[in-house]
């Protein structure tokens, strides 16, 4: 079976970030045999002073692929985690939703977009869980990261949001290499244009100070532009972070219409 295991507000300002303590529990599942994780994704939440947040309000999922029998031993492995890895002051939630036939899609992913628009309350983020059978579980504080887990969830499920986590590294002469060679990276799927369309293995691309991969149709996806003066070797670079985040703050726009 697919899990979405999703996390939210369990740092501060010094701490290991939340994206640090999702990686330490998709790996504690691989390392127990309990099944195998995809990357993680960062999904952006409403910035708002009625929210609290650490820096970003963000929250990191990822997905599972598991054996049926290990469910419960994951859910009670990752509360048990976030209980004692999490800060003092932070307001850890967790968010373990299983993706079959029988989990209403629309309605999480709907939850997942409303929160990245507008606040919305503890009670309202339970009623949806208990409505859609998805665990939902807070772990210290007030607990108000259950709302950005089952938001983060939802934002994952629609494979179409968020950032995957950490910055592609790759050493090639000039920095300069073709898709194929880009694509092998565990992290990158496909390469597209930031204006539309996916880009052929043999076409050459000019690696930025930043590679990043977005969430985009199920994969990840590294958004390039062309340059603006092609030279003899490469016709396209990555795009820069302010040009993913205008580029994310766009689709979320288009999402809500």
């Amino acid at each position: 079976m697919q899990i979405l295991v999703c996390i939210d507000d369990t740092d501060n300002i010094e701490s290991r970030g939340t994206g640090e303590l999702a990686e330490m529990i998709a790996q504690a599942i691989e390392k127990h045999d309990w099944g195998k994780c995809s990357w993680i994704t960062r999904h952006q939440l409403l910035l708002d002073p009625a929210v609290p947040y650490t820096s970003h309000n963000s929250s990191m999922c990822f997905k599972a692929d598991i054996n049926i029998e290990y469910l419960q031993l994951i859910i009670d492995y990752a509360a048990k985690f976030l209980e004692q890895e999490s800060q003092v002051e932070a307001d850890p939630g967790l968010c373990v939703a299983v993706i079959d036939d029988f989990l209403d899609s629309k309605s999480l992913i709907d939850f997942g977009y409303r929160v990245k628009q507008e606040v919305v309350t503890k009670d309202a983020a339970y009623n949806l869980a208990s409505r859609l059978n998805v665990h939902l579980s807070e772990h210290g504080g007030t607990g108000q990261g259950i709302i950005g887990a089952l938001a983060g969830a939802g934002l994952r499920l629609s494979d179409n949001d968020g950032w995957v986590k950490g910055k592609v590294k790759i050493n090639v002469p000039n920095n300069i290499i073709n898709v194929r060679d880009l694509c092998s990276h565990p992290a990158i799927d496909k390469v597209r244009n930031i204006q539309g369309g996916y880009l052929e293995d043999s076409e050459l691309i000019l690696l930025g100070d930043m590679v990043k991969s977005l969430l985009m149709d199920g994969s990840a996806v590294v958004l390039v532009h062309k340059l603006d003066e092609a030279n003899d070797l490469s016709l396209w670079t990555t795009c820069s972070k302010k040009q993913l985040a205008n580029y994310e703050e766009m689709r979320t726009l288009v999402e809500n219409q």
